[in-house]
């Protein structure tokens, strides 16, 4: 099974590489575009998201829209877990030791249970959920945890796959918007 991820993410990885900068925008715009559009997220008070890493899909511009409207909780990296942070401006952010992503520089912490609506990141995704990640487990840790959250994967089109290798530990998504 570890096979079959390793092969996944290096293929995700390649096509990842290929994505020029104005079709990052073009693929935020139109996913971003469908989760706005979802009753759920219309009513959420919380909303988890992640500030994106170069490879993933551009998140800055919708925590900048919505973070006056909405609580907005961003991941930090504690240890082998993700802890929950408010997001209150981009100057806020500091690059993480662990692998140099912005996180919340002691925010207020957010609990999971206030989570009404996750948008969670991935390597790749299938029609049924299942999600597959970077490895270490730190969204598998988290999302048991979003007990109220309607959990929302996004991604690329190429993230999009038949199936992904799961094992009993993996945790999927209750939807996928891929674009």
């Amino acid at each position: 099974m570890e096979v079959a991820k390793a092969a996944l993410r290096s293929e995700i990885k390649r096509q990842k590489e290929l994505v020029g900068a104005e079709r990052k925008m073009d693929h935020a715009r139109k996913v971003f575009g469908v989760v706005e559009s979802m009753e759920e997220f219309k009513q959420a008070k919380t909303v988890l998201a992640f500030w994106s890493l170069p490879d993933e899909i551009y998140t800055h511009d919708f925590i900048m829209k919505w973070a006056g409207l909405k609580h907005i909780a961003l991941p930090v990296m504690v240890g082998d877990y993700l802890e929950l942070r408010l997001f209150s401006s981009k100057e806020s952010l500091v690059k993480s030791s662990n692998f140099s992503i912005f996180e919340p520089s002691k925010n207020k912490l957010v609990e999971p249970d206030q989570v009404d609506f996750a948008i969670i990141p991935g390597v790749a995704f299938d029609m049924q959920g299942n999600r597959l990640g970077r490895g270490k487990g730190y969204y598998d840790k988290l999302l048991p945890k979003l007990n109220k959250a309607i959990k929302v994967g996004v991604g690329y089109n190429f993230q999009l796959v038949g199936q992904v290798p799961v094992v009993e530990h993996d945790v999927m998504v209750d939807r996928v918007v891929c674009m």
